[in-house]
């Protein structure tokens, strides 16, 4: 069964609260940056939204949690609440009709979803979702399902910017689109 095409491909990618040790748990993780990349058809990116998102359930970033995403607390520290992003989010999608939400997993879908229930708001987002991870390794007939660092270095493409930084991670996931919507072959 063939892919449905659509005239956007909408890849976001969320960082959120997390702790190595166990002091936020996965069901009180928060989204702390939204990075969205809008691409065209032809998966060229034709607009992007980035913001910052301050933590209510547990404020204070752990240190796990600024190593592994470079955001610092003073970056959400009166940064816009979940509610807020959220309505600015929501402006600057109702541009785009027919196009599909894409995620490297099903990670960011959940997370959406979470943080919604938690602050009581409907999901911004209708559009089917489409897990490009597995998409990626079923349309490249590989076995194993790739982190997005590896998935990029065997599309041949260096990866730009900071990994697990969310408008960085999207634009990489973007220039993934070719490999799983497109003709394009990752090398043997």
């Amino acid at each position: 069964m063939s892919e449905p095409t659509f005239a956007h491909y909408l890849v976001i990618d969320f960082e959120a609260t997390c702790c190595d040790l166990g002091t936020v748990p996965r069901h009180a993780m928060e989204i702390i940056e939204f990075g969205v990349v809008m691409t065209d058809e032809q998966f060229r990116v034709v607009d992007e939204f980035q913001s910052f998102v301050e933590p209510v359930r547990h404020p204070a970033l752990t240190p796990f949690c600024t190593q592994l995403t470079s955001i610092r607390q003073q970056d959400v520290d009166g940064a816009p609440t979940f509610p807020e992003c959220v309505d600015a989010f929501k402006v600057w999608l109702s541009r785009y009709r027919d196009f599909a939400f894409c995620s490297w997993g099903d990670y960011d879908r959940n997370q959406l979803q979470q943080d919604c229930d938690f602050h009581r708001i409907p999901n911004p987002i209708s559009a089917p979702h489409r897990n490009v991870k597995r998409l990626f390794s079923e349309r490249q007939g590989l076995k194993k399902k790739y982190g997005l660092a590896e998935a990029v270095a065997r599309s041949g493409q260096p990866f730009a910017g900071t990994h697990h930084r969310g408008i960085d991670d999207a634009r990489n996931i973007a220039g993934l689109l070719p490999f799983v919507f497109g003709s394009a072959a990752v090398r043997a």
